[in-house]
Formats: C-alpha cells, sequence, structure tokens
C-alpha cells in the first residue's frame, strides 16, 4: 500500500518523539509498504527568523513570506529540518532520501493570489511522482521538504499540509496521515471529533470552531479525498506507533476525516 505521512509541529523538536516516528515509518515501509513523508518546520523557521530579528506573521494559517523569509525556509526546511528526518529514519536502518519539492520537478508552484499578499506563498500547480516512484524502487523512504519551484524561476514557501495532499493525490496513495500537535479536530463541545464529514467542515469554520492552521489541514484534507485518496486521518504525533495498524486495525485516537 502507499502512504503518505506529513509531519510538523513538536514531532521534529522533540527527539524522542522523532524517534518514535522514525520506527514507526521505517516498519510501515519494513512491511512493504511505499511510504513518502512530506514535512513542514514552521517552529523552526519562526526561531531562525526572530534571530534574525524578523516577526513572523501569519494570515489564516498562512506564513507572510518576503524574500528574506523564502530564502530562511531554503535553508531551514530543505536543509536541518530535512536531513534531521532522514536521519531518524536511518536511525532504525531505513534508506531515505531528503528531496526538496522542488527537486527533479517533483512538485512545480505557482504564486497563490490572496488579500493581502502573501509574498513568495506558493500553491503546487504540478506534480510528478516518477522521482518518487524511483526512490521507492530503492526501498528508500522520499523525505519532502515544503519547496517548490515556480515555473518563474523562483522558489515558494508552500504550506506543508496542501503539499501531503498533492503528493497523496499524485502517488495514488491509499491513505494520507497528517501527524500533528493536536490531538484531533475539536467540535463546539470541546472534544475531539473521532470522525468529520466535509460536509460538516463550512459551519464549523463559520462558527469558528476551526480557525488559524486548522483551516488550511482540512483544505487539504478535501483536496486529497476528492483526488481519490481512501484514507485521511489527523493523528497525534505521540500517537505515531499505531500508523503500522492504521488500516487493518480499530484506530480510537486522532480524527478521520471522510467525504460523506
Amino acid at each position: 500500500m502507499k502512504y503518505v505521512v506529513k509531519i510538523g509541529g513538536a514531532a521534529l523538536e522533540n527527539p524522542e518523539l522523532l524517534f518514535a516516528v522514525g520506527k514507526a515509518i521505517s516498519t510501515l515501509a519494513s512491511d512493504g509498504n511505499q511510504v513518502a513523508v512530506v514535512h513542514g518546520g514552521g517552529v523552526q523557521l519562526t526561531k531562525v527568523l526572530a534571530a534574525m530579528g524578523k516577526k513572523s506573521e501569519f494570515v489564516a494559517g498562512l506564513r507572510i513570506t518576503d524574500a528574506e523569509t523564502r530564502d530562511a525556509a531554503l535553508m531551514v526546511l530543505a536543509g536541518r529540518v530535512n536531513k534531521s528526518l532522514v536521519a531518524a529514519l536511518g536511525k532504525h536502518g531505513q534508506s531515505a532520501m531528503g528531496i526538496a519539492g522542488g527537486d527533479g520537478g517533483v512538485f512545480r508552484a505557482r504564486k497563490k493570489k490572496t488579500n493581502p499578499d502573501l509574498g513568495f506563498v506558493g500553491e503546487i500547480a504540478s506534480a510528478d511522482p516518477r522521482w518518487l516512484e524511483a526512490i521507492w524502487k530503492m526501498n528508500a523512504v522520499p523525505v519532502i521538504s515544503s519547496i517548490a519551484l515556480g515555473f518563474d524561476g523562483e522558489y515558494y514557501n508552500i504550506n506543508a499540509d496542501e503539499m501531503a495532499a498533492a503528493c497523496a493525490v499524485c502517488t495514488q496513495a491509499d491513505a494520507l496521515i497528517f501527524l500533528t500537535d493536536v490531538p484531533g479536530v475539536k467540535g463546539a463541545d470541546g472534544n475531539i471529533m473521532r470522525w468529520l464529514s466535509l460536509a460538516q467542515v463550512p459551519a464549523m469554520e463559520k462558527a469558528a470552531v476551526i480557525s488559524g492552521g486548522m483551516l488550511p489541514k482540512l483544505n487539504a484534507c478535501k483536496e486529497a479525498l476528492l483526488g481519490g485518496v481512501k484514507r485521511v486521518r489527523i493523528l497525534p504525533a505521540d500517537a505515531a506507533s499505531v500508523l503500522p495498524d492504521l488500516i487493518s486495525s480499530r484506530v480510537e485516537t486522532g480524527t478521520e476525516v471522510m467525504v460523506a
């Protein structure tokens, strides 16, 4: 089976959590599954920008990205964060190949049209899975940072949730899993929703039950499901150990997002 796993937040900062995530993904791959990892690194990028004296600002969960911020994102996401994930998989004997979304033309971007303008923030314009398939043929795991090259020759910062959805659609993945800092999607009563249909999302957004970074995540869930991905789940990163059993067993943690 094909899995796309998106990793972000504390899982990239906490060595013990990163080790556990690496183990779960390595187990998935060693069981004969094709696994691709897509990662963000917003926390790490914010820290680097702060050290540079730059304040991070967001609109609807998306970072305002000027040229200097974009260059910092290239350094942090395609550099240290990407290679730390490759190393985490290597600790479990799993070969991995770290790439940026623009490498080999796997993902091409265009500037995201927004009001206000977000600068070098892009959206996926096209995807070519051939390099990912080549990495899988070598029994390795592609580890993809959320940076993509535009047709104008500029690199763009891509929301990692959006890139994960595009990756899942272009590879015809069986499952897309978002490993997050939160236990799942909370309903109006504050409890975690075990199941969430796409039809419920607009009303929840209007009532501000969901907001901020959860908005692009749920939009990515929608894109994946409508693009043919069979299962989409938002899962707390500290429950990553259930990944190998996600399809075959009943999982009580996180939120399963469904078309209806």
